[in-house]
């Protein structure tokens, strides 16, 4: 009976999540410009996520409220004025032993841009639109058709983009797998990744490859997600336990010098970036064979082909930087099924792929062991149940104190404990489809 009555309440709250606005505000001096997040309406009364901007580079997010009949962008100016600062000079923020910020003005290399998708053309759509006008000087464009059941993405890219987009089709399911299809047939210095459901800032490009121009020992780099839409009390609710934001603050990783703040490094990938936003330098990310074929969405084992990357690539000695003025905004899931799935998947997917890691590198596992207990007591604060009251409001990163339902907790942890046996089911079924290949071309 107390079961049903939580559950009841749980749904109670999730139901009771308003939406949100969406809203960029950049300060220039004493001016202030106020734009909807895209694909939004104009903003009017009531709670805002914004973006702040000084001078066009990202500097920090607050949630507001415009009473009605106030100016919006009068009323958020000042409060983003207040709250968010500017940013500090370059040499101040940059890590000790990292390249400085001053050393990215140079031309960013030639870079492809790979994305993966399967049946959504309407999502491919708008992401591409956004790809296409990136300030960046030189890059291409492979769109990877993942298992398709139509002639849909094909068609798309054929019509629309055929002159500036190359279009490659991979038959075997996965998004690793997809990824490592992109990976052979790009011939930029260095390879981003992004979804099919986000929407690039224009200088998202630029951004997120000019340090592999500054460092020659950088071989990955992340960048700042943010939502694109707030309107479903799932979407709120996913932004306010964590989102895929990973703060404002440039930061580089480097494995001669791990950080005195992360004492999980390298096995936390979580907090260096995500899928939706990533970039390698090309032959690093060869020589270390890619991403592992049997982690990601759309396999057995559920995701987790991002973090391996990255975890595989700081193992090689290679450094990794965050920068947050390379901004995409991502279309999250809408509904609570979606978020259900997510919940399972995100917990699926960590455990996987460090599965993935040890197997591929087991001289890995002596740091793995003695990280362990920390990294257990990590995994029940990420996976904790909140009853705390104030609604679904958006926060900052790390800042869990919004509710996240005993339903949802419950998934994330039944996935940790199924990602090994994902993943051991996803070898088996890759080395199943490969027999059949091979018995197929006989």
């Amino acid at each position: 009976m107390a079961r049903s009555s939580r559950a009841r309440e749980e749904i109670r709250r999730f139901l009771d999540i308003e939406a949100v606005q969406v809203a960029e505000l950049d300060l220039d001096g004493d001016e202030a410009v106020l734009r909807p997040g895209p694909g939004s309406p104009p903003v009017t009364h009531g709670e805002v996520f914004v973006l702040v901007r000084r001078g066009g580079r990202p500097v920090g997010t607050l949630l507001g409220r415009v009473p009605e009949g106030a100016d919006a962008r009068v009323v958020l100016a000042k409060r983003a004025r207040a709250e968010c600062a500017p940013l500090p000079l370059p040499s101040a923020r940059a890590d000790a032993g990292a390249p400085d910020d001053a050393g990215f003005a140079g031309e960013p290399p030639y870079t492809s841009v790979v994305v993966a998708t399967r049946e959504r053309a309407g999502q491919l759509a708008r992401a591409l639109d956004s790809l296409l006008a990136q300030d960046h000087p030189r890059f291409e464009i492979v769109v990877v058709d993942n298992a398709p059941v139509t002639d849909e993405t094909r068609e798309l890219v054929e019509r629309k983009y055929a002159e500036r987009v190359r279009y490659v089709c991979e038959r075997v399911p996965g998004l690793a797998i997809a990824h490592n299809a992109g990976l052979a047939a790009v011939q930029g210095e260095v390879v981003a990744f992004t979804d099919d459901d986000v929407v690039a800032d224009p200088r998202w490009l630029t951004e997120l490859t000019a340090p592999f121009a500054a460092d020659a020992g950088l071989g990955c780099g992340t960048g700042l997600i943010l939502p694109a839409r707030l309107t479903t009390p799932a979407q709120v609710l996913l932004e306010s336990h964590g989102g895929f934001a990973k703060g404002f603050t440039p930061r580089t990783y480097d494995p001669a010098r791990p950080p005195g703040d992360e004492p999980l490094f390298p096995f936390t990938a979580g907090r260096f970036g995500s899928g939706a936003n990533m970039a390698f330098r090309t032959a690093v990310l060869r020589s270390v064979g890619g991403f592992d074929p049997a982690t990601g969405a759309g396999t057995a084992a559920r995701g987790g082909d991002d973090l391996y990357g990255f975890v595989r690539v700081l193992a090689q000695g290679h450094r990794l930087r965050y920068t947050p003025s390379a901004l995409v905004w991502h279309h999250h899931r809408e509904t609570w099924q979606d978020l259900e799935t997510q919940a399972y998947g995100y917990g699926a997917g960590l455990t996987a792929y460090l599965t993935a890691v040890l197997v591929n590198r087991p001289a890995l596992l002596p740091a793995f062991l003695a990280r362990l207990p920390r990294g257990l007591a990590h995994a029940r604060t990420l996976t904790a149940v909140r009853e705390t009251e104030g609604g679904g409001a958006p926060g900052d990163h790390d800042v869990r104190t919004h509710p996240w339902p005993r339903r949802l907790s419950r998934l994330q942890r039944r996935g940790m404990l199924y990602g090994p046996v994902g993943y051991v089911r996803a070898r088996r079924a890759l080395r199943t489809t490969a027999g059949a290949t091979v018995r197929g071309a006989r």
